[in-house]
């Protein structure tokens, strides 16, 4: 892993490192730690604890009108492996981690290793800059998500059930693909595509990608419910 590798890494993240060997070790995963080169497991352990204090304190500080349980609730989706791996899909992170060659020749990083990644570099950015810049950090990248788990908590997690409906019944996790989008800057909306293994799912339209993907996730995870097949991405849609 070259230092140009790590400086578009950086680049991605926003956020420059004192000393990159923190960001080198966060990328490295278990499966090509080798010559005795640490992983990212213990940077992952520690970033999963500050991850989980920073949107607790996030949390009780903004909304001070919620009783515990709706904080867990709004915590439990915001620091879920989905949610985390999601993220570090739309930073594109999977192109800076170094993995072991029986990994190399899939086609897609599992989403567990994307969510991992990504707690390695809350706990990286951690050691090397303190609390203030990966507050920041994890406050930015999950700003959306913060918002989305606030006000849609009484509703239905669709992506969660069908990741969990996915991961049982084909040990695969669903990725979402935007396949169109429209209108302006502002006001565009995104035509998303649910994808378990290399089969294309529900379709759906949505204001915001997040708005998006729960919608074809609900499609998704419905016909499977109702009537045991899958809708294609032919004709049905949302």
């Amino acid at each position: 892993m070259d230092q140009v590798m790590l400086e578009n890494c950086e680049k991605r993240i926003g956020y420059c490192f004192e000393d990159r060997a923190w960001l080198k070790k966060a990328l490295t995963h278990s499966s090509n730690k080798g010559d005795g080169r640490p992983s990212n497991e213990r940077l992952e352990f520690l970033g999963d604890a500050i991850l989980g204090m920073v949107i607790s304190e996030y949390l009780f500080g903004h909304l001070k009108d919620r009783n515990e349980g709706e904080l867990t609730r709004i915590k439990s989706v915001v620091v879920s492996r989905a949610t985390l791996a999601l993220q570090s899909a739309d930073l594109v992170l999977n192109e800076f981690i170094s993995v072991g060659k029986g990994m190399l020749s899939s086609e897609r990083l599992p989403l567990s290793v994307m969510a991992n990644v990504m707690e390695a570099i809350i706990g990286a950015i951690y050691k090397d800059g303190g609390l203030e810049p990966t507050r920041k950090f994890i406050l930015d990248v999950l700003a959306d998500d913060i918002k989305e788990a606030v006000r849609d908590q009484n509703r239905v997690n669709f992506k969660s059930l069908l990741q969990q409906y996915a991961q049982r019944e084909f040990a695969n996790a669903p990725t979402y693909e935007v396949i169109d989008d429209t209108g302006p800057d502002h006001q565009k909306s995104f035509h998303v595509v649910a994808v378990i293994g290399k089969q294309r799912f529900g379709r759906a339209w949505g204001r915001s990608k997040k708005e998006a993907e729960q919608r074809a996730a609900e499609f998704t995870y419905m016909s499977f419910v109702q009537s045991g097949m899958p809708a294609s991405s032919g004709p049905g849609e949302f």
